[in-house]
């Protein structure tokens, strides 16, 4: 196995003082410092490694810090006793600190001297492996340069060993070794490259981007739960909208996201609209600390296929409420062979589907069986991406808008009590907010009842 950086000139190791880099320990969670050195006090050798040490060179906050031992994960285990060892793929070990978990992993070692070791290769692609090697294979086992960079506890210095230092000056995303090997052990490399080109704004070195368009139909063997986790990497780490440009940059979308791609290459401006600005306002909540959820997300990247499906079943005559839920479940099926979407999210994002509609009945007993839905502000806030759909459809978001500040007897008041306009030109027939024009009550002739 040829594990070369690509360059004919493989860089020697370069050692970075630390009045020469800006990481500092402050920067570091205790956590991982007390990982670090513990196994630096039993006499192992502990650096920090990887996506921490490239963003603190970057001047930014990890939220995840690994470390990297010539411990084995036996070994870990013995000195921490809050400690689990996992994986079968790749052994590692979780040191568990309440909420936070530091990863330690052992050097992986290349194996080609070793024959006993555990690795196993399925067509190209590496399925397990557990072979322990040098810190100098173990840089050239990563996957991008940047991520090659090791940060010494024993005296504070940044060990590169492929050049990874000068990829974090130029800004540039470099792969270790021959781009269609790496591409081939491990296609999720390709959606990698594309998450931090778009977190870092970083470019893609044009041998690393060159194979996408013929490896990028790999990713359709990849195991879909993998996908969904790098799916929430990418979507839901304050960089999403970023992140989708660049999976469409690079031509990966179509692999992770199919009936997303087919829907935006019919030049559907209004959904591409929905997407971009549901992505824009995730990446918004993420970066104020409010709360989000897969589901609303997915709901956005699939909604163009299963309004299509479901105004087309609608077209045959087909009866509404069963359009969608058929459409829902055909896009998602298809979708999850792709990326396992959990149950609880997919029962989410069919609910907010399936509420679409009825946004367009404004009836007094209707309007007030949606507000009493649990998933109705989810659901609004999906109604008012649809703005750009048509004039129609943003007038009624405007109208679902103003009626949520009314009181009930206000809002009651104003709408029809059963039979009443229905449709995206609701809200144009119904003054919500005046109250109803009073009738004169008629004076009944002299000298008769008004009993019928």
């Amino acid at each position: 196995m040829n594990f070369q950086t690509g360059n004919d000139d493989a860089p020697a190791l370069r050692i970075i003082p630390r009045d020469q880099h800006a990481i500092s320990r402050k920067s570091i969670s205790k956590a991982a410092l007390r990982v670090l050195y513990r196994l630096n006090e039993a006499g192992f050798d502990a650096y920090l490694v990887g996506g921490a040490v490239r963003d603190l060179l970057l001047g930014g906050h990890p939220k995840d810090f690994d470390v990297a031992t010539n411990a084995t994960p036996d070994e870990v285990k013995k000195l921490f006793r809050n400690c689990r060892l996992i994986g079968r793929r790749f052994r590692l070990a979780h040191v568990v600190f309440g909420p936070e978990i530091i990863e330690v992993a052992t050097f992986r070692g290349t194996g080609e001297d070793d024959t006993e070791g555990d690795r196993h290769i399925v067509d190209g692609r590496i399925v397990r492996d557990n072979i322990w090697g040098t810190i100098e294979e173990d840089a050239v086992r990563r996957d991008f340069r940047v991520n090659a960079l090791y940060y010494d506890i024993s005296d504070f210095s940044v060990r590169d060993y492929v050049g990874g230092m000068q990829d974090v000056a130029d800004r540039v995303l470099r792969l270790i070794g021959d781009p269609v090997t790496r591409y081939r052990e491990d296609p999720v490399r390709m959606l990698r490259a594309a998450r931090l080109a778009a977190k870092l704004e970083f470019r893609i070195d044009a041998p690393a981007a060159a194979p996408f368009e013929a490896l990028g139909p790999l990713l359709t063997e990849a195991a879909p739960a993998r996908l969904f986790d790098e799916s929430l990497k990418m979507f839901l780490g304050g960089h999403g909208l970023k992140s989708f440009r660049m999976l469409e940059q690079c031509g990966l979308l179509k692999f992770l996201f199919p009936s997303t791609a087919r829907a935006l290459e019919r030049g559907d401006h209004a959904l591409r609209s929905l997407v971009e600005q549901g992505l824009a306002n995730t990446d918004a909540r993420v970066i104020e600390g409010k709360s989000v959820t897969p589901a609303f997300l997915f709901a956005v990247l699939l909604w163009g296929e299963v309004r299509d499906h479901a105004h087309a079943w609608i077209a045959q005559g087909m009866e509404l409420s069963e359009a969608w839920a058929r459409a829902a479940a055909h896009v998602v099926g298809e979708q999850c062979q792709r990326v396992a979407i959990p149950r609880r999210f997919t029962f989410t994002m069919e609910e907010i589907w399936s509420l679409q509609p009825r946004f367009e009945q404004i009836q007094r007993k209707r309007v007030f069986r949606l507000l009493a839905q649990p998933r109705f502000r989810a659901a609004f806030d999906f109604l008012l991406l649809r703005a750009e759909e048509s004039p129609a459809m943003r007038e009624l978001g405007q109208w679902w808008a103003h009626a949520q500040q009314l009181p009930q007897d206000v809002l009651a008041a104003a709408l029809p009590a059963a039979s009443g306009p229905i449709g995206p030109d609701a809200p144009a027939a119904v003054a919500v907010g005046r109250p109803p024009r009073k009738r004169r009550r008629r004076r009944k002739p002299s000298g008769k009842s008004g009993s019928a």
